[in-house]
């Protein structure tokens, strides 16, 4: 396998990794109980996830 022969500036490193950002996950409201909830995930307050209830250990 080839290795580079001279090394890579730090400016060439930093604008490959321009594309690599964190990004804001979203909140949806839950439609049973209208708390913030992570989009396709059930609801940590009332376990509800697609209309049905998916967690039975929730408050």
């Amino acid at each position: 396998m080839p290795h580079p022969k001279r090394r890579h500036s730090k400016s060439r490193r930093d604008k490959r990794r321009t594309h690599y950002k964190a990004t804001i996950v979203g909140h949806t409201n839950c439609p049973e109980c209208n708390a913030l909830k992570l989009p396709h995930s059930a609801c940590s307050e009332c376990g509800y996830y697609n209309g049905r209830k998916i967690l039975t250990n929730v408050a």
